[in-house]
């Protein structure tokens, strides 16, 4: 920068790059001039993010010029306090500029890890888009003006831009979405791999639609049905959703969709729309479309993506006083990312689970409700089990969430052709290394799967109970002999899912007395733990993904001999709590104080008790 006052020209930029500023990487504005803390010669100082980098970031420091310049400090360490968190950077000087207004230096970061973000510009690789206003602009507008609209706060709706200044298109997005916007510049490749996952399919697939308009939904004719059946699907993918409820109600039909565990809605669609949509899926998923006063099933499968991905979808109808309610459920979305390491087991939970993955026989039975992530950890632990050494493995399962490579998977039938007793009969005589039953329903598949076990085979399922000592006594209840469970367990896991915080907007607050009686440790008021903001990486949500809670009983030979001599659920608590094994809510309490989640999460996921 110029001796008398900064750059504010190309040439001027250009003049001051050749008296010493180092710049690897082109420059951005952000959309507002961070205040940043630092110290330098034992003194305070609060500086105004001008301009930022990947690698480096200009700063302005307001009134009168100190004595010595700042590029003789040599290492600054930064507080960067954007409005979503505080970004902590340290950074040699590499220029000093004097001007009237303050002092202008420009910022080389160093020790910055690989894969750290550019201070002041959004990476949209770790940002939620929201679909309810992502798809209110047109792909052609998205992709030519380099806009995406991806969250609401504070009464705006964020844009995601490559240039802020752009109010041509600012203005136009914000016609469109009906609301105030404020843009917010984001790094070019995320967002370029953002707008490729959420228009590029739309515009390069003929016959997909372009954006519905939301305010134009009472004018729609039923022929427009396909298109808004595609546009729901996509907003479903986009959102990372499990299901799909479209409920009808007096005047409208709702839209919802499950994610994280947690029903959000995202559109009303007028009654007319009612039967066009639902005879759309009824003939994608090969339903009667005529029949409307019984339920059905049926599934299809859908692609996505540049890449075509292809998900499968299982449809259920029901017929309600307004009509019929049909539920839409995504299967595996992206389970091929978790692994065993990414469900959240603590160290020594993955140790122990590890351990017992490498024993050549036994039974491991994975329990907990619908939907708390067991047949995830299944998939995780076969998928262990394929990277360390060739073994032929064949699953039963009802439905097949997730093909995978390398494994032979037997889907149940609903016409009882193939039952899970069937089918895993049949299983023992292809010579399997390791053999996943989805669910023991039954005594006879319980008893074929301890025979299983017995015989040489290790044998993963699952089961609904409560707790990993509930195991025992539902396969008791179930008719198992109890020397059987004795002889063939080797590891009971009890599993649930609480939403994980976004870290950018937690909030800090002291836990209160009631809420650590909840918890079953009143010692424990006082600490601090977290509950959830909204910020515009989370989409207003205050939470972003989900995490697993674990409980691992491991059945050495002292449990065996428990077990064998008829000890009841009470007599086996007790062992565990002598043995301080831990449970899901010593689990839930640790992820609660480390601030993964939040309090009402684990109360909500697991009985005090």
């Amino acid at each position: 920068m110029s001796d008398a006052k900064a750059p504010t020209t190309d040439r001027d930029r250009f003049a001051s790059r050749m008296r010493g500023e180092r710049r690897r990487t082109q420059r951005s504005i952000p959309s507002a001039e961070y205040p940043t803390h630092f110290i330098a010669w034992d003194r305070p100082y609060v500086a105004t993010l001008k301009e930022v980098s990947k690698t480096g970031a200009c700063f302005h420091v307001e009134g009168p010029c100190p004595e010595q310049s700042f590029d003789s400090v040599g290492v600054l360490d930064l507080t960067i306090k954007t409005p979503w968190e505080d970004v902590y950077r340290r950074g040699r000087v590499t220029w000093d500029r004097r001007s009237t207004d303050g002092v202008y230096f420009g910022v080389e970061y160093v020790d910055l890890a690989k894969d750290a973000d550019c201070v002041g510009l959004l990476n949209m690789d770790k940002v939620k888009v929201d679909p309810t206003w992502a798809l209110r602009i047109p792909a052609s507008l998205a992709l030519r003006r380099q806009v995406l609209p991806f969250a609401q706060a504070d009464g705006h709706v964020y844009v995601a831009c490559a240039n802020v200044q752009d109010t041509g298109a600012l203005h136009a997005v914000e016609k469109l979405v009906a609301s105030p916007v404020r843009g917010e510049p984001a790094e070019l490749e995320s967002l370029k791999r953002a707008l490729d996952r959420v228009y590029a399919d739309l515009q390069s697939t003929p016959g997909k639609p372009r954006s519905i308009d939301v305010r134009s939904l009472a004018e729609m004719q039923p022929d427009d049905c396909v298109a808004l059946c595609d546009e729901l699907l996509h907003a479903a993918v986009l959102r990372q959703a499990s299901d799909i409820h479209l409920d009808p109600d007096v005047d409208a039909l709702q839209v919802r969709f499950r994610v994280d565990g947690n029903l959000e809605r995202y559109l009303r669609l007028p009654t007319a729309l009612q039967s066009g949509v639902l005879n759309r899926f009824k003939v994608l998923s090969a339903m009667d479309i005529a029949e409307k006063r019984a339920p059905q099933d049926g599934g299809f499968k859908h692609r996505y993506g540049r890449a075509g991905q292809t998900i499968d979808i299982r449809v259920a109808t029901l017929p309600t006083k307004h009509g019929e309610r049909m539920t839409l459920r995504l299967l595996a979305l992206q389970t091929e990312s978790l692994t065993l390491e990414r469900l959240g087991m603590v160290d020594r939970d993955l140790q122990c689970f590890n351990r017992y993955l490498d024993q050549s026989h036994g039974m491991i039975l994975l329990t907990g409700p619908t939907g708390s992530g067991k047949t995830t950890t299944l998939y995780a632990a076969i998928r262990r089990l394929l990277q360390r050494e060739n073994l032929n493995v064949l699953t039963v399962e009802d439905p097949i969430e997730y093909e995978m490579r390398g494994v032979a998977q037997v889907e149940v039938d609903s016409a009882d052709k193939v039952t899970f007793l069937k089918a895993l009969r049949s299983v023992l005589r292809h010579d399997p290394d390791v053999i996943m039953v989805g669910e023991i329903r039954d005594a006879e598949t319980a008893d074929v799967a301890i025979k299983a076990s017995l015989t040489g085979h290790l044998v993963f399922s699952t089961l609904h109970t409560n707790s990993a000592v509930s195991v025992i006594t539902r396969l008791a209840d179930m008719g198992v002999d109890r020397f059987l469970i004795a002889a063939t367990m080797r590891l009971a896991v009890a599993q649930r899912l609480v939403r994980l915080l976004c870290p950018r907007c937690r909030k800090p607050r002291p836990l209160t007395v009631g809420e650590a009686t909840a918890l079953g440790d009143a010692s424990l008021a006082g600490q601090t733990v977290f509950e959830p903001g909204g910020c515009i990486y989370c989409a207003g949500k205050g939470f972003i993904g989900r995490i697993g809670l674990f409980e691992l009983l491991p059945l050495d030979e002292g449990w065996s001999r428990l077990i064998a001599r008829g000890a009841e659920e009470a007599e086996l608590i007790a062992s565990m709590r002598s043995q301080q094994i831990p449970t899901l809510l010593h689990d839930g309490i640790a992820k609660v104080l480390n601030g993964a989640t939040s309090v009402r999460e684990v109360i909500g996921a697991v009985s005090a008790w």
